[in-house]
């Protein structure tokens, strides 16, 4: 459930030698648990290095659910493994948008040839989904290719740094209001 993702080069996230590097993101964080489904765009060179989700230390995403569930401590990003049962647990599950691409760096932005995750395979997985959560405005591009899952769609504010323009308070009050739209908070 949680292979790390890969690089075709070196995780410098430098193109080899005549274009960018195809990039493979990780696998789905999810289960019969999960009822809101987070989709962001595609792993960042920190998320992919260390085949974590969010691993990047100044993305919101985990401080953001710590902020949401201060009863259940959240544990560190040393344990991995612990933190996604810690997620599965409260109902949220974790994938991305595209499953491979070429980028070089981690901006959105210079994402290239990306190819679209395969959605339909987590109608089985996710029995009691209700709700995709798209993190951020690239994600929410492809809100579409979700229609076959049968459930509302919505778009959150990035936890990403580059999200500058919306402070953490802001970033906090609109996952919180999705979240406990969904009875998770």
């Amino acid at each position: 459930m949680h292979e790390r993702g890969s690089l075709s080069a070196d995780a410098s996230g430098l193109p080899p030698p005549g274009g960018s590097p195809v990039l493979t993101g990780l696998p789905p964080v999810v289960s019969e648990r999960t009822v809101v489904l987070v989709l962001g765009s595609f792993p960042g060179v920190a998320s992919l290095r260390a085949g974590q989700y969010y691993a990047h230390p100044q993305n919101h995403f985990w401080r953001i659910l710590q902020a949401l569930w201060p009863q259940h401590p959240l544990p560190g990003p040393a344990h991995y493994a612990l933190r996604c049962e810690w997620l599965l647990a409260r109902g949220l599950g974790l994938w991305d948008v595209y499953a491979r691409c070429e980028r070089v760096g981690s901006l959105d932005s210079r994402i290239r040839n990306a190819q679209v995750n395969d959605f339909a395979r987590l109608r089985a997985d996710c029995p009691r989904l209700a709700a995709i959560a798209h993190n951020g405005a690239e994600s929410f591009r492809h809100a579409r290719s979700t229609a076959l899952l049968e459930v509302p769609v919505f778009r959150l504010p990035s936890t990403s740094p580059a999200n500058a323009s919306w402070s953490f308070e802001r970033k906090l009050n609109a996952w919180a209001e999705l979240l406990a739209r969904h009875g998770l908070v």
